[in-house]
C-alpha cells in the first residue's frame, strides 16, 4: 500500500508494557493498472492514491479506463507481484490488508542532512586534539601521489547526506484502525512527518 507517515507515539500493551510505534495513515488505494508478463514482460500493480486538482491530457489518458471518481489520483506507484491475479482496474486496497502481528516492510525516503563532513557521512573518527594539531575532523589522504596520480571513484568524503530511498524491514503490526484508516507499526519508519511510504507485507 502506499501510506503517508504522521508521526510516532507510544501505546500500552495488555501486560502494561510501553510499546512505540509509528502511526501511518494509509488512505484505501486505487489499482490503476495492472501489467502483465504476456504484455508488460513483468507483472505488477499499479497503485494511486489521493486526488489531485490539476492533471495533464497525457496522463489523464492513463487513467480513462477507471470510473470518472478514480481518474485523478494524485499519486501512484507501481509494486511487483507474482502474480496479477486477485486485482482488477479499480479494485480498493485498504488497511485491512493487514492484520495484526503481520511483519511488514516500509520503504520511504530518509531525512536529509545536507552537506556533511566525513565523521557524521561515514563515521569516520577525529584526528589528534593536542600536541599542535589542526587536523581535526578532515578526513585525511585521499590517494597516493604519482601513482596512481588520482582520487578513485567512491572514495568516501563530504558530501550531500540523507535523502535516499530506505527500507525497514520486519516491522509489526500493533493495530489496524479501519475507522481512521491508520496502521500502527512497531518502531520507527524511515523519512519526516507526512512523508510517502510504500507498506509491503514482509517476506
Amino acid at each position: 500500500m502506499i501510506g503517508r507517515k504522521l508521526g510516532m507515539t507510544r501505546i500500552f500493551a495488555d501486560d502494561g508494557s510501553v510499546v512505540p510505534v509509528s502511526v501511518i495513515e494509509a488512505a484505501p488505494n486505487t489499482v490503476t493498472r495492472l501489467r502483465t508478463p504476456e504484455q508488460d514482460g513483468y507483472a505488477a500493480v499499479q497503485l494511486g492514491v489521493g486526488s489531485a486538482r490539476r492533471q495533464t491530457k497525457p496522463v489523464a489518458g492513463q487513467f480513462a479506463n477507471l470510473p470518472k471518481e478514480l481518474q485523478r489520483p494524485r499519486l501512484v506507484r507501481e509494486l511487483r507481484v507474482d502474480s496479477v491475479d486477485g486485482f482488477e482496474l479499480g479494485q480498493q486496497v485498504d488497511v485491512t490488508t493487514f492484520a495484526v502481528g503481520d511483519l511488514v516492510s516500509v520503504t520511504g525516503i530518509s531525512k536529509g542532512r545536507g552537506f556533511t563532513g566525513v565523521i557524521a557521512r561515514h563515521n569516520f573518527k577525529r584526528g589528534p586534539k593536542t600536541h599542535g594539531s589542526d587536523h581535526h575532523r578532515a578526513p585525511g589522504s585521499v590517494g597516493a601521489g604519482t601513482t596512481p596520480g588520482r582520487v578513485f571513484k567512491n572514495t568516501r568524503m563530504a558530501g550531500h547526506a540523507g535523502a535516499e530511498q530506505v527500507t525497514t524491514r520486519k516491522l509489526k503490526v500493533i493495530r489496524v484502525d479501519e475507522e481512521r484508516q491508520l496502521l500502527l507499526v512497531k518502531g520507527a519508519v524511515p523519512g519526516a512527518a507526512n512523508g510517502m511510504l510504500i507498506i509491503r507485507k514482509a517476506n
